[in-house]
This record gives structure tokens, C-alpha cells and sequence, in this order.
């Protein structure tokens, strides 16, 4: 757990006050301001990729020009949450999820060791880039954008694909396409400025209302447990108060969004903490940034709701919160 940082009164009335001035700002900010990472951005966000796979998918994201190392590790996250033993009840299998039938004609030795092994990693995520792009290379006349059909062709088949002239009016097809499209932003390095939430100002506002009150290990602020947070818990509630259903632990709330770097952070952005600063999988602690280089946080068990300076050796990183971010994992 974070250690315990002493805020004397007088400074906490002096953050209060300027939180106020900063919930004005991030309003005015929001109304002129829209959201989003950019386009054309290849490059990965710090951390989002497990350190061991990271060059893989850096390497296997640029095999063709429908895919790019976000959007598949987008598609790794979703399929398997980087687990290489995951098992599906359809008895898919590995990190990218290939069912027997398709990995037969379709698993690569990405390693070169003589062997395709559905389980090894250096050989499925290679493959998962293959078979993206030779579905792709299927569709590609069919109008449309080149990496929805190859997304749609991926989920309805292909045949599908051409027969509707692009993605099929299929409701699970068209969500598939737009959760990975979506959820890709959260793995792509930013491309410039990460604009502000509309929702942030009035999520720290909830956060603010909370100050003080006690840590509760797994409290979700219900009455049960006394109205009381852990600290994911506080911010998914701050969130929800605003209509964006965030996931319940802080290492998934780090995909609902893209990911500013610590000179563009605004009010409302995820800050997030980790031992581990290679692997956003391993975060275990997060906050709302306020501002001023402070957060509100929910920090261990016998600590209350509070301002906490972010500048610490554990400092992860952050994520500016988008519905479409926050949709996206709630699909998977």
C-alpha cells in the first residue's frame, strides 16, 4: 500500500479552494474541447502491453496495413486479458484464442523453433497478425474502411463481409468492430494532446464529497459497507456518478481510456501506481488527478479519503476516461 502522506488543515482548505477553481476550468475545457487519441497512432502506451509481450505485438501489429500494434493488442487483451493459458467453453485457446480448426490452417511458427504451439505465445500472438491480415487481404475489395472489414471478417466471416459490401448488419458483428476499435485507443501511445472527459469535473466533485471518510478494503460505497471505498472502488463510483461504468479493479480501469503523459494531465484523468512499471497489469493503486500534482484517493485500510501528491517513485501513468473506453471493456 501507498505510504501515508501527512496534509495538514490549512493546505487541505487551500486544495479544496482550488479544486473549486480547477472543476470550473475543466468545465470550460470539456465544452470546447472533444475527446479522443487520434488517429494513425501505432505506437504502444507505457505499459499496456505485459513487458513480455511487447515486442512481439509492437513487431506483429505492423505485418499489413489493416492492423497496427494498438488495435492488436486490443484484440489480445480482449480475447484472453494476456492470459497465454487461457480456455474458452468453445475450446479456444491461448492468448489469442484460436479454436483447434482454425489454428491448424492458420497458426504460424512465429519463433521458428519447428513447432506451432497454440499455447506459446511467440507463436500465437504471430499468428493472430497472420491471420488479421490474410482476412483482411479476403475483404479487401469490399468498400469501406480496410481494418472494419478485417475486424468484421474476423468475427461474421469473411463471406459476410463481401456479401454486405463491408461490415454486416449483424448487431454482435458491428459491437465486436467497435470495441476493438474503441478499446485500441487505450493500448496506442498518444498522438498529440489527450482532450479532457465532459464528465471529469462533475467525477471529482463526487470524489471531493468524500473526504475523509475511512477506507474500506473492497467498499463499494454501498450501504453494506457503510458508504465506504477501496480505492478503484471510489473511482469507478466518482465515474458512475456520471453515467461512465467503469470495471471494478484499478490494473482494468487503465484501458477506458487513452493514456496522457504526466505534463498533459488534467483534472479527472486515472492516475494510476504500480511496483511494477513495465505492466499496467500489475497496478494496484489509483486516484483522480485534481490537479496542482494531487490526487483524491482511497489509500489502505486504517487512512481516510484524501489529497495525496502523485510525484512518487510508483507512479504509473494515467488514463483520461472516454464512454466509448469505458463501453469497450464493459463489452469484453
Amino acid at each position: 500500500m501507498r505510504k501515508a502522506v501527512l496534509v495538514g488543515s490549512a493546505v487541505v482548505a487551500g486544495l479544496t479552494a482550488f479544486l473549486g477553481l480547477l472543476v470550473v476550468g475543466t468545465y470550460m475545457a470539456a465544452g470546447s474541447l472533444a475527446g479522443g487519441a487520434g488517429k494513425g497512432a501505432v505506437g504502444l502506451a507505457k505499459g499496456a502491453v505485459p513487458a513480455a509481450y511487447q515486442s512481439l505485438v509492437q513487431k506483429w501489429g505492423n505485418l499489413c496495413p489493416a492492423i497496427n500494434p494498438a488495435l492488436l493488442a486490443a484484440q489480445l487483451y480482449q480475447e484472453s486479458g494476456w492470459n497465454p493459458k487461457a480456455q474458452s467453453h468453445a475450446a479456444a485457446q491461448g492468448i489469442a484464442q484460436f479454436i483447434p480448426g482454425t489454428w491448424a490452417a492458420h497458426g504460424v511458427d512465429g519463433d521458428k523453433d519447428g513447432d506451432r504451439d497454440v499455447w506459446d505465445p511467440a507463436d500465437a500472438i504471430p499468428s493472430a497478425a497472420s491471420y488479421d491480415c490474410k482476412l483482411a487481404g479476403y475483404v479487401k475489395d469490399a468498400p469501406g474502411d480496410p481494418t472494419h472489414n478485417m475486424l468484421a471478417a474476423y468475427n461474421a466471416g469473411a463471406y459476410a463481409v463481401i456479401k454486405y459490401g463491408g461490415v454486416p448488419p449483424y448487431s454482435e458483428t458491428q459491437n465486436y468492430v467497435k470495441t476493438i476499435t474503441d478499446l485500441s485507443k487505450s493500448f496506442a501511445r498518444p498522438v498529440g494532446r489527450v482532450d479532457p472527459s465532459r464528465q471529469a469535473a462533475a467525477a471529482i466533485s463526487f470524489a471531493q464529497e468524500h473526504l475523509g471518510e475511512p477506507y474500506l478494503w473492497g467498499g463499494d460505497g454501498t450501504p453494506e459497507d457503510g458508504g465506504r471505498f477501496d480505492c478503484s472502488g471510489l473511482t469507478k463510483a466518482a465515474y458512475a456518478s456520471v453515467g461512465v461504468e467503469l470495471p471494478r479493479v484499478a490494473n482494468d480501469q487503465y484501458n477506458a481510456g487513452p493514456h496522457p503523459k504526466r505534463e498533459e494531465l488534467l483534472p479527472g484523468d486515472l492516475v494510476f501506481f504500480s511496483d511494477d512499471l513495465t505492466n499496467s497489469r500489475a497496478i494496484r493503486h489509483v486516484g483522480i488527478y485534481v490537479g496542482g500534482g494531487y490526487m483524491i484517493d482511497a489509500p489502505r485500510t486504517g487512512a481516510v479519503i484524501r489529497f495525496t501528491p502523485i510525484d512518487t517513485p510508483d507512479y504509473f501513468g494515467a488514463t483520461r476516461v472516454t464512454e466509448d473506453g469505458a463501453k469497450a471493456l464493459a463489452a469484453g
